[in-house]
């Protein structure tokens, strides 16, 4: 049976694409930094639940040694998809009227996911075999939320391909995807309270778990090599693994 550690599964992509690969099979780490998420991951979602704190990396070492632990000792995937969203991340303003504390999403976001595909290449490289995922978006080639949301996926992606030039010849393979508009709970409320900013965004756009299925069809599909240290954008993923917006597969 394969395995996958998500990061940041408390809600949102994370969560959802966690219960994709659920439903696909898959044995399911889902890592939350609260322990009464970790908990409803447990208890409602059925799947092993790990918390980690991203800001933390002792935390973060314990945490892949519990998920090990779970897995036998194996790791085929790891989603990066931890981050940090700053409660001005979307208001209209530059970024020195923002707090400062917007820049922890560079922190968790950027330099957790480092921190967690050290950990995961360590296991996948003696095991020759897996994926290392990095969940990024358009963000990372233009203007979206200002420079820090800019920054870190960018950075998402950098790590992808340069990582993809240690990765060579070890079998495992790293891989970022642009994610379109999601319908994720955050996404919903902005649209409630700015209907005229994404009535036609949240007409097109795609499930949370829709990333889930897409890295399934990845790990699983025939020529998986072809898709290492590149950046895809999901949709056009979705086109050329068969993979539909309802997340057939």
């Amino acid at each position: 049976m394969k395995s996958i550690l998500i990061t940041g599964c408390s809600s949102g992509i994370g969560l959802d694409a966690a219960l994709a690969f659920r439903d696909a099979g898959w044995k399911v780490i889902a890592s939350c930094r609260k322990p009464a998420d970790c908990a409803i991951m447990r208890d409602q979602h059925k799947m092993h639940s790990i918390c980690i704190d991203y800001e933390n990396e002792a935390s973060i070492t314990k945490g892949f040694a519990d998920a090990l632990a779970f897995t036998g000792g194996h790791l085929d995937v790891l989603f990066n998809n931890a981050t940090y969203m700053h409660p001005e991340l979307i208001t209209p303003k530059p970024f020195w009227e923002k707090s400062l504390d917007a820049a922890a999403i560079l922190d968790v976001g950027l330099r957790s996911a480092y921190v967690a595909s050290w950990h995961a290449a360590r296991i996948m490289v003696a095991a020759r075999t897996g994926w290392i995922v990095f969940g990024s978006s358009f963000g990372a080639n233009c203007y979206m939320h200002g420079p820090g949301y800019g920054a870190q996926k960018a950075g998402l992606d950098k790590f992808a391909a340069d990582m993809q030039h240690d990765l060579n010849g070890t079998g495992v393979n790293s891989v970022s995807i642009w994610m379109g508009p999601l319908k994720t709970e955050r996404a919903l409320k902005a649209a409630e309270v700015h209907p005229e900013q994404y009535e036609e965004i949240m007409q097109v756009a795609e499930s949370p778990e829709y990333t889930g299925h897409l890295i399934h069809g990845l790990r699983s599909g025939p020529d998986q090599s072809s898709y290492a240290g590149q950046t895809v954008i999901g949709a056009e993923l979705g086109v050329a693994l068969k993979i539909s917006a309802a997340g057939i597969y």
